[in-house]
């Protein structure tokens, strides 16, 4: 855990969000500037700066993350499908510097300010 990174202050309850889920390896709540109908953000409880920062030790839990996502998006009532966006360093557009798989779906998808084919 990092003392100055805003996810893991979320995670530690220091700062309130709308969770959806939480379990030993992940909390999901839900981001505060959303870009679609829904827009989840999955946090790992482990303080990972970026895909940059990954290793073999990462990777059960990578996986982990992988399984969860189709089972959140389920749950959120996303049957049409989804998208998942890891922004990686600031040239790939990461404000908060721990990794976070975004979740996206729902109405204002194709507004979400990406290509549908990407």
């Amino acid at each position: 855990m990092s003392t100055d990174c805003l996810f893991c202050k979320i995670i530690a309850g220091d700062i309130p969000s709308e969770q959806v889920y939480h379990d030993e390896h992940v909390v999901v709540f839900k981001d505060i500037n959303p870009k679609a109908q829904v827009h989840l953000l999955i946090v790992p409880r482990e303080h990972i700066i970026s895909l940059n920062h990954l290793d073999a030790k990462h990777d059960d839990l990578m996986t982990y993350c992988m399984h969860l996502l189709p089972k959140i998006a389920k749950e959120q009532g996303l049957e049409d499908g989804f998208r998942t966006v890891i922004n990686t360093g600031a040239g790939g557009g990461q404000i908060v510097f721990h990794l976070h798989i975004h979740l996206l779906g729902g109405e204002g998808l194709s507004g979400a300010g990406f290509s549908r084919a990407i």
